[in-house]
């Protein structure tokens, strides 16, 4: 197993790298001149708007016997890598790194695309917190104390920044006893926060829920004020992502951390941590963290420049933060689209054989990896383009339309633009990392 993190790059383009890059900037720029002449009022309201599913499909979505399943698939999928994990051999050929790195982390994406916020379904956690719950006739809903509402997001955000860190900085991240105890400390995290604040607590701390709940906002399935289950426009649906505290350093873990990914492999930066007398482990650390803190820094700082009432200032970056979620997927999209698809398959391979001693339970050992995507670079390296450009435009739109309801009348226009210029340079700074390392 090959965890490279995909292909195609400047020499693969169609076109010179600077005209893909000022051809990107264009697109945003003269997006956002068409959303200010042709979108002057507000279309997005997630509270009112959607199509209720038919009244069969929500019965058995809703129904508690969907729910036992969904969880007893997300148990048994754990226990089932967790036996690999414990009793399977160290080396890259034992699932669990694949389950880990790819099936999680990146496959979290497409199935919150398309399913909504699945993860929070079928999370074992709070199975097994149920469980302890109806044991110790506790309540697995209230716990000991109330959470305050100013944790929002923040151990989320801390915990998706352990992970990038293990997946990104730690030098033996391929190794099982690291992986072993990053989950250990995962599980009692989650579960003894469970224990004391109740479900809340699971919604706010596990990084993988947090991280399928953001993205399950661009899915097409969302629901109502009045909670009915509904279909409508994914972006409508984004529209429902509450500005919780911790929501920008969530985001910016996430968008900061890939790009950190592509410039740890750039020369500029190979060189610098080769010739410099500070361990690897410890630059890399800092570098990962810059990375994120900037990117949240540089929206905080731009979306607070909008004219706003003085009270209102502080609150813009939560209330603009939804709309870095679809560069965030655009970013994944563009840098984990090999990855994702042939490690993946790899990984589905190897499953079949947990331990590593020639069984084939799943009847997936012979499947042939499928190298297409390897095989047409060019494809690769415009889809990279389109996947960042897509999801910067997406951005602008979500923030427009935000901005309609947020900013005075006589500012919408002008408070935009500090956005629009932190995005550009997302945009180029990105495709830049990307495509040219």
């Amino acid at each position: 197993m090959v965890f490279a993190h995909g292909i195609g790059g400047t020499a693969d383009l169609p076109i010179p790298l600077p005209y893909a890059l000022s051809g990107a900037a264009a697109t945003l720029a003269v997006s956002f001149l068409v959303l200010v002449l042709a979108w002057r009022s507000p279309r997005f309201d997630a509270t009112t708007q959607g199509h209720p599913l038919p009244r069969h499909v929500t019965a058995v979505v809703e129904s508690a016997w969907f729910s036992a399943a969904l969880r007893l698939l997300g148990l048994s999928v754990a226990v089932y890598v967790g036996w690999a994990a414990l009793a399977g051999p160290d080396s890259l050929a034992n699932p669990t790194f694949g389950v880990v790195y790819v099936l999680l982390w990146v496959g979290l994406v497409p199935a919150s695309l398309l399913f909504g916020p699945f993860y929070r379904a079928v999370n074992p956690l709070r199975t097994l917190h149920w469980l302890l719950s109806k044991v110790t006739g506790g309540s697995a809903t209230t716990g000991m104390f109330q959470l305050p509402a100013w944790i929002g997001l923040w151990p989320a955000a801390l915990g998706l920044l352990a992970f990038v860190w293990l997946e990104l900085v730690y030098p033996e991240a391929n190794y099982l006893y690291a992986v072993r105890l990053w989950f250990a400390v995962y599980f009692v995290v989650v579960i003894v926060g469970a224990a004391v604040f109740g479900e809340r607590w699971i919604a706010a701390a596990d990084p993988f829920e947090a991280y399928s709940t953001l993205v399950g906002h661009l899915s097409p399935f969302g629901r109502r004020g009045d909670g009915a289950l509904v279909v409508r426009a994914p972006m409508r649906n984004l529209d429902g992502l509450r500005p919780t505290r911790g929501l920008l350093a969530a985001v910016s873990v996430l968008l900061g951390s890939t790009a950190f990914d592509s410039f740890q492999d750039s020369l500029v930066w190979i060189r610098f941590s080769t010739d410099a007398d500070v361990a690897a482990v410890a630059l890399d650390t800092v570098a990962l963290m810059l990375f994120c803190l900037l990117v949240g820094a540089f929206f905080a700082i731009a979306t607070m420049s909008a004219p706003s009432d003085e009270a209102d200032r502080l609150a813009l970056p939560g209330l603009f933060a939804h709309s870095l979620v679809p560069i965030v997927v655009g970013y994944v999209v563009a840098h984990y689209l090999s990855y994702f698809v042939e490690v993946g398959q790899q990984t589905l391979i190897y499953l079949s054989d947990p331990l590593v001693k020639g069984a084939d339970y799943l009847g997936t050992a012979d499947v042939q990896v499928n190298y297409w995507l390897t095989l047409h670079p060019t494809f690769l390296a415009a889809s990279k383009v389109v996947a960042i450009v897509g999801g910067h435009v997406l951005g602008v739109v979500a923030a427009h339309d935000r901005s309609l309801k947020l900013l005075p009348v006589r500012h919408q226009l002008v408070g935009q633009i500090p956005l629009l210029l932190v995005m550009v340079g997302y945009t180029v700074g990105g495709l830049y990392l990307l495509l040219t390392v």
